[in-house]
Formats: C-alpha cells, sequence, structure tokens
C-alpha cells in the first residue's frame, strides 16, 4: 500500500473545481491511503467525502517561522507520492521541504512535472487532468455525490439560490449591484419561487437588502456548513450569482446555475462547472441588466 499526498489548500471555488481530480486520484489509488492536505474551511466537507482517509490541515506558517515550518514539514514527510493540486509557488517549495518525494506539479526538479507550456491558459478541471496524465492517471470518472445530495434542511421546494457576495478583491467590481439581486428576487417570487439568499456571515447586509425589497425571500446567509449548502443547491430550481465559491459549489452539486462574470473573472479558465450553467459576461456588471439575467433564469 502506497501512502499518497494530496494538497488543495483553497479557495471554495477551486476546492470544488478538483472534485474530478480528487475522483480520479482515488479511483487510481483504491487500495491505497490517501490523505489530503488543506486548510481549516475544508476539513469537514473533505472529511465527508469518499475520496481521502486521512485529513491534514496547513496553518500556512510563515517561512520565518521555524517552528511553524518544522511541524508542516513533519506534515509532508512519509508519502510514496504526492499530488500538488495547488501548484503555487508556495506549495511548489513544500517539495524540498518534503524531501523530494516523487511529485506531480510544477515543482523545479520534480519527478512527474506538467509538461503543457500552456497550462496556465486552461481551465481548472482540464489543466489537472493534463497534469494528472503526465502522472500517469488515465481514467478519470464523474465524481460520486450521492453523499452531498441529502445534506442540509429541506425546504419548501421550488426554491433558487441568490449569492450576492463575492470576493471584495478589484473593489468589489466582481459583484452585480444588490439592487439587481433584489429585483432578480422580487421577479423569481412572483413566478412561485421562493428566494433563499445564501453566503458567508459578512452577506447578511446584503441579504437585508434584499428582503427589504421582497419579503418572500429567505435568508440563510452565514447558516450553513459547505455540505449544507450543497445539498441545498442540489435541490434547487436554480442558483444565481457571481464569480465566488459557492456559486461553483453549487454548480457541481447539480444546480442550475447563471453565473455574472465581470473583466476581472476568466471563463475559459475558471467558468463554473456542472450540467446546466449559463454563463452572462460584461466587463463592468453595471451594464449587466436585470431583464438578461431574468431571461437566463427563465431558459434554465
Amino acid at each position: 500500500m502506497t501512502r499518497v499526498l494530496v494538497i488543495r489548500l483553497g479557495a471554495l471555488g477551486d476546492f470544488a473545481l478538483s472534485f474530478p481530480a480528487f475522483a480520479a486520484i482515488r479511483a487510481h489509488h483504491a487500495t491505497d491511503h490517501i490523505t489530503l492536505l488543506t486548510t481549516q474551511p475544508f476539513v469537514s466537507l473533505a472529511s465527508d467525502s469518499p475520496w481521502f482517509d486521512e485529513i491534514r490541515i496547513d496553518t500556512r506558517p510563515s517561512w520565518f517561522n521555524p517552528a511553524g515550518m518544522w511541524r508542516l514539514r513533519a506534515q509532508l514527510h512519509g508519502f510514496g507520492f504526492v499530488y500538488d493540486l495547488q501548484t503555487s509557488r508556495r506549495s511548489s517549495r513544500y517539495f524540498r521541504l518534503a524531501g523530494r518525494p516523487p511529485w506531480s506539479g510544477i515543482a523545479p526538479g520534480c519527478s512527474h512535472p506538467d509538461s503543457n507550456p500552456d497550462r496556465n491558459a486552461l481551465h481548472t478541471v482540464e489543466r489537472q487532468q493534463g497534469q494528472l496524465r503526465d502522472a500517469g492517471i488515465t481514467v478519470f470518472p464523474t465524481p460520486a455525490l450521492d453523499w452531498l445530495a441529502q445534506c442540509g434542511p429541506t425546504l419548501p421546494q421550488p426554491y433558487a439560490l441568490v449569492v450576492p457576495g463575492t470576493s471584495p478583491t478589484h473593489g468589489g467590481a466582481k459583484r452585480w449591484p444588490i439592487d439587481r439581486f433584489a429585483a432578480i428576487a422580487t421577479l423569481l417570487a412572483a413566478r412561485g419561487i421562493t428566494p433563499v439568499v445564501i453566503g458567508g456571515a459578512r452577506d447578511a447586509a446584503a441579504a437585508a437588502t434584499i428582503r427589504a425589497a421582497c419579503p418572500a425571500a429567505r435568508d440563510m446567509t452565514g447558516r450553513t456548513t459547505l455540505q449544507e449548502l450543497a445539498g441545498i443547491a442540489a435541490r434547487a430550481a436554480v442558483t444565481i450569482g457571481g464569480d465566488t465559491g459557492p456559486v461553483h459549489l453549487a454548480a457541481v452539486a447539480g444546480s442550475p446555475v447563471v453565473a455574472l462574470f465581470s473583466r476581472y473573472s476568466i471563463p475559459a479558465q475558471a467558468a463554473p462547472r456542472g450540467p446546466h450553467v449559463v454563463l452572462l459576461q460584461e466587463d463592468v456588471l453595471t451594464d449587466l441588466p436585470v431583464d438578461r439575467v431574468a431571461a437566463a433564469i427563465a431558459a434554465l
């Protein structure tokens, strides 16, 4: 039995887009012991998945923190093969810290480097498949998600997930204006579909704004685990939101998704992946009108 390490640290959207790679590694190493090195937010989700036998937490210590680096070194040692799916500058430095084991990634000198010079132009899913092919994995099964399907509260049908929050990077330019989310919620409610606002606790103010305009909306911001979020997404009529982790997770879970991208998001590299995804993009999201989003929802 080989002890295998998979490195995937985050963020949520990237983690969800790695489900196909996780499933492929598990299928290839069916009788091996697979450990995931990740960050705290994904421990519970990864623990419930069928892909890993053990979870280790990377606290991302400073390079100038000797005690922290010593603990990290101990976490990285003792594996017969390592798949670095993070492939960041930081995670590539883990190769030497781990003692240079057999390694799939982009670390200089590693045994199984990703050979595609255009890897950074690829979507996360295809980029990781290419990396794994260079490491000898050729079968990519559809990830089983039945372990997520029943998670979360049972909500009255039909309902739609509304995801107003996004990363604060680029001065909030990835976020569609909150008044337009409120308008979409009102349109959904008029069609007999309950808008359910999801996100983190920091999105509570946005949820309050939506509920002020649409009292039929339900606020679940900050009230779901990642597993519960995936579960309610799997049963939703549609999910609407920007380039943010919950939207990616909803798409992977099987929800029809209308994703709203600005010029700061590159669909070819990071569009949500799922059975029913419509992507709408404007350089500036304030130029994306409500009726265009409503038409996309109706089409789904």
